[in-house]
């Protein structure tokens, strides 16, 4: 059930309501003191919230770009150097006595 805006074309107090879609709009001014008549405000709506892991732009590649992804990324595997071989320390010299 939405929340609805109105505000008071007499005193000018804006309120909050929430209330179903199929109830029927509120037309006077719920203050004590006032009775005039309420207009219900445009809303902006509810900012849309994602939660959860995924809604990533990258989640929705075609076909055609994932496969020359995967082509890319095996054929840089395979260029790849290998890595230098590690030779053993030579012995530090003995120090002068």
């Amino acid at each position: 059930m939405p929340n609805y805006d109105y505000e008071c074309q007499k005193c000018g107090n804006r309120f909050e309501v929430f209330q179903s879609m199929n109830d029927a709009k509120l037309t006077d001014c719920p203050a004590d003191t006032c009775d005039g008549a309420v207009k219900r405000l445009l809303g902006t709506g509810g900012g849309i919230i994602f939660k959860g892991s995924g809604f990533y732009q990258t989640d929705y590649r075609s076909s055609s770009y994932k496969e020359g992804a995967k082509a890319e990324s095996s054929a840089g595997k395979s260029e790849s150097k290998p890595a230098a071989e590690s030779k053993p320390a030579a012995p530090a010299p003995k120090a002068a006595e």
